[in-house]
Formats: C-alpha cells, structure tokens, sequence
C-alpha cells in the first residue's frame, strides 16, 4: 500500500470526506424517521372516509415507500458529488445488466398491478395461491405475503400468484366441510344416518342452509361408508371439521356400533 498517497489524501480531503460521511448518515436517520412519518399521514389519510380497501391501501403505500427510498438514496448520493445526472448515465450504461437482474422482479410488479386490476382475492382472505394455503396478510409490490394456518410468515412473488390456480375461500358465503364415517355390516346404514343428522346439526356454526349432507358414499369389505358433509363458513372451517369428527365418534360409541373389521374369508381344507 503507498502509505504516502494515504497520508496526502487524509491531510488534504480526509476532514471533508468525514464530514460527508457524517453528512450521509444524518440524512438517512432523518431521512427514514421522515419517510415512515409519511407513509403513516399517507396510509391515515386513505383509511380516512373508507373509501379505498385495506389491499389497494397496502399497495399504494408500498409504491410511495419505494419511491421515497430512492429519492433519499439519490439525495445521499449528491451528498457526495454524485449528481443526478450522472447516475442516470451510469444506470442507462449499465442497462442491460441491470434489466437481466431486475426482469424477473418486474414480471412480479407486472402481475401484482394486474391482481390489483382484477383482484381475485384481498387482505384477509383465506386463499391458496402459489401453492400456498393461507391468510392473505399484504399483496405488495413485488410479493403476496400470506399466513399459513400453522403460523409461517411466507412470501410468494406475484407472478407466481398469478401464473397459477388461484382458490379464494372466502369468496363464497360458505363452505362444505368434507368427512367420512364407516359403519359394520351389521349396522343398519340409514339407522347410523338417522341418528348422525341430529348431532352434526347441533355442531356450533354449522349452518341450517344448506342443511348437513349425510349420504352413503361406497361400500367397502368393512361396511358402508358415510360421507358426512356440513357447510360452515371458512372462519370456522377446522373447528366444524373437527368437531364434526367428535360427533360421529360420540353418536356410535352412544348407540353401541362395533367397530368396523374386515371379514376374514374362511380357509379351503
């Protein structure tokens, strides 16, 4: 190293390059204490009234948050005598490198504009999407972020959202619970039918319209096989489905049902 040339630059620009330094972190404190300031007058202000929904809020507020970001990164950088516009030329210089490594994050902006567009689902739905099951939770510039039911943080870039199969479970007013019971040979199917009705009824949000499906689904070596289907809304989806499970388990055991086995073929001699 010429420890010279380190010694002349710290003696004649060492004082003013510190004071940049200093310079250039002061504006970034204050820069992003300004920035969340703004956004939280921004995100108030459309709250205010109700008239924009939380999703197109979210994603507003993600575009401004962007766009502040990089007019406090292009202030730091005049801070230290890069001008504006020479960092235009060296981004149109270095363009097709910079479109190589950007071009699949804007396909994500691309979708994510269309999904504001047509909106297949907003914050707060239950969704799978990406081949992901969960609670939309923010659809933002360049990712869907959702909330699995076991409580996993997951983000999916939306154009892989949009790309694919899309299911919205909270579209509709409700939701068809799918289970399953198996009954012996020795049980009188409609019997075990009759007396299912009454106690999947009674399952707490399950609904009267429409009412619960109860139906012989297929027979099996075992016995009949029941499909027993309440509808609910999606909010209380696992709770209907277990509870669902509890009632059959409780409805049998109570009328003395045996427990569904296999015939055993009797052996040629």
């Amino acid at each position: 190293m010429n420890t010279e040339a380190i010694w002349l630059f710290l003696s004649t620009q060492g004082v003013d390059f510190g004071l940049k330094i200093l310079a250039a972190i002061a504006a970034w404190v204050i820069g992003r204490w300004l920035i969340s300031v703004a956004l939280r007058v921004f995100s108030a202000a459309l709250q205010r009234g109700h008239r924009i929904d939380s999703t197109l809020a979210t994603y507003l507020r993600s575009i401004l948050g962007v766009l502040l970001n990089l007019v406090l990164i292009l202030a730091i950088l005049d801070i230290f005598g890069v001008k504006t516009t020479s960092f235009a030329a060296l981004l149109a210089g270095a363009g097709l490198a910079i479109g190589t490594a950007w071009g699949g994050l804007l396909t994500h902006f691309a979708a994510g504009v269309f999904m504001q567009v047509l909106r297949p689902f907003k914050v707060g739905d239950f969704v799978q999407a990406g081949g992901v099951t969960g609670t939309v939770t923010e659809i933002g510039l360049f990712g869907t972020t959702i909330h699995t039911p076991d409580n996993v943080h997951t983000l999916i870039g939306n154009n892989t959202v949009f790309s694919g199969a899309i299911q919205n479970y909270s579209m509709l007013p409700h939701r068809r619970v799918d289970c399953k019971a198996k009954v012996a040979n020795s049980v009188d199917a409609q019997e075990a039918i009759a007396k299912l009705r009454p106690a999947i009824a009674a399952i707490p949000n399950v609904l009267d319209k429409p009412p619960p499906d109860i139906e012989i689904l297929e027979f099996t070596p075992e016995g009949p096989l029941l499909c027993v289907r309440p509808y609910c809304h999606t909010d209380h989806y696992w709770q209907v489905y277990f509870d669902t499970h509890k009632a059959i388990v409780a409805t049998f055991g109570a009328a003395g049902y045996p427990v569904p086995e296999t015939p055993i073929a009797p052996r040629n001699r």
